[in-house]
């Protein structure tokens, strides 16, 4: 039997099944992968481009280099992969979804039950009132240069609703480890699972469904292991499903 038959096998047969996805789901969406060659990481340092101190201490630069970041994801669109998991997700055979990403192209796809560990890009909030906003608002403050941008309600820092280098995990990583501790399958998607605390995650389950372009150091404790495009694998699991209804 193929590995995408074994896989559509395992979340047939699984009472509970989560999907966990990294930067490698969309790469085909026209995002790069933060760690690979061409990535964004290659011309800056996360730990200083996209930390908490940088955005506090020296927004001049944060809004010239980690902020750029942020608006390039805001306008991207989701691919094959989102949208196999989406699918799933309508059709009952998968339970949710928690994601490494910040690019919000899970809920674009029409995921509903995500849990989103490193943030997202589609709000802003103030760090001293803590109203929330819009992310247009936040851009159209920084393209008339108010560095940094401040909240119209009480003048506060308002910040992006993303997980920063020197920031506390948000609620959405315990909700979605608690998620996992009646999960029968895990698939996980486009992650390197190098990145503590999310590369513990796959520890919570019996069932382990991996694909990634690359070798993972869960790999050997996974029922299946598919090394190769996310959007084809999900898209031919999705069909597999679909054809034995």
């Amino acid at each position: 039997m193929d590995n995408i038959k074994k896989a559509a096998d395992l979340i047939l047969n699984s009472k509970k099944v989560f999907a966990l996805t990294g930067a490698g789901i969309s790469t085909d969406s026209g995002i790069p992968d933060f760690r690979s060659s061409n990535g964004y990481y290659t011309k800056m340092d996360p730990a200083l481009a996209l930390s908490k101190d940088r955005l506090l201490n020296h927004p001049e630069i944060f809004y010239k280099e980690g902020y750029n970041i942020l608006l390039d994801l805001n306008d991207q669109k989701p691919n094959g992969g989102h949208i196999a998991l989406a699918k799933l997700e309508e059709m009952g055979y998968l339970d949710g979804i928690i994601t490494q990403n910040i690019d919000n192209l899970h809920a674009k796809a029409g995921s509903k039950n995500i849990y989103e560990v490193h943030g997202e890009t589609r709000g802003i909030h103030c760090m001293s009132c803590g109203c929330e906003f819009k992310f247009p608002v936040m851009k159209e403050k920084v393209e008339n240069g108010e560095i940094p941008p401040r909240c119209d309600k009480c003048g506060g820092i308002l910040r992006p609703n993303v997980v920063m280098f020197g920031d506390m995990m948000p609620d959405d990583f315990s909700r979605g480890a608690a998620e996992l501790e009646d999960t029968d399958t895990l698939i996980v998607v486009g992650s390197s699972l190098s990145v503590s605390p999310v590369n513990f995650l796959p520890n919570y389950v019996d069932h382990l469904i991996i694909i990634n372009r690359d070798k993972t150091p869960m790999d050997n404790r996974a029922d299946v292991v598919i090394n190769d495009n996310s959007t084809v694998v999900l898209t031919k699991i999705l069909e597999e499903i679909e054809g034995r209804r």
